[in-house]
């Protein structure tokens, strides 16, 4: 009997249509030096999306793991342990372990682009010379895939380009931060739930 029961649980598991599957990727570097720092807001976005889902992340293979349910939908939250450069190689592989297709990924990540707090889905788009998004790109292949922008200011003096992303959040805007990560969760819900599109008319004017 407890063979049987052993049996269907790993079946219903592997029988998850890949359509249902979806790999949420937050981009950041590992390490204490590297928390609460600009350039791992991907990571703050999964943390507080794991919090609210009361899941915990597990290390695994290139990455910390932690899964849960929403709508039927099955979300796979992924922060790469490969740091920021070598992003691509673990979004590949959990892609393919998981065979969860092109459309159903989502990338979280720091934009300097963008004033602070602002956030922008987009299904396609150029790296804009960041060095994850350029991973992922040649890695996979192809630059259509969803990210979140997540716009982090560019209040820096020249040549301090480098200190400004690696460097920890003000007092003043981490507080702000903390409203800004929950419309995050909340673009994330509504990509697996509604799709890109809609979510993108949904919140990419907010």
């Amino acid at each position: 009997m407890i063979g049987l029961i052993k049996l269907f649980k790993r079946t219903e598991k592997d029988n998850t249509p890949s359509d249902m599957k979806y790999l949420v990727v937050g981009l950041g570097n590992i390490g204490e030096e590297y928390e609460q720092t600009r350039h791992n807001v991907g990571f703050e976005v999964l943390d507080a999306i794991a919090k609210s889902n009361s899941v915990k992340f597990k290390d695994e293979r290139y990455g910390a793991i932690a899964t849960y349910k929403f709508k039927s939908r099955n979300i796979i939250l992924l922060k790469p342990n490969t740091y920021v450069n070598l992003s691509g190689k673990a979004i590949n592989y959990w892609m393919q372990k998981e065979k969860i297709p092109l459309s159903n990924v989502l990338v979280v990540v720091d934009d300097l682009a963008l004033p602070f707090g602002t956030l922008r889905l987009k299904t396609k788009g150029g790296d804009a010379g960041h060095n994850g998004l350029k991973s992922i790109q040649s890695t996979l292949g192809t630059a259509a895939y969803s990210r979140l922008r997540f716009g982090i200011g560019d209040e820096f003096s020249k040549g301090r380009q480098v200190d400004f992303v690696l460097g920890r959040w003000t007092d003043e805007e981490w507080s702000a931060l903390l409203e800004r990560v929950k419309v995050a969760e909340d673009i994330v819900k509504a990509f697996a739930t509604v799709g890109a599109a809609r979510a993108m008319s949904q919140y990419n004017n907010k």
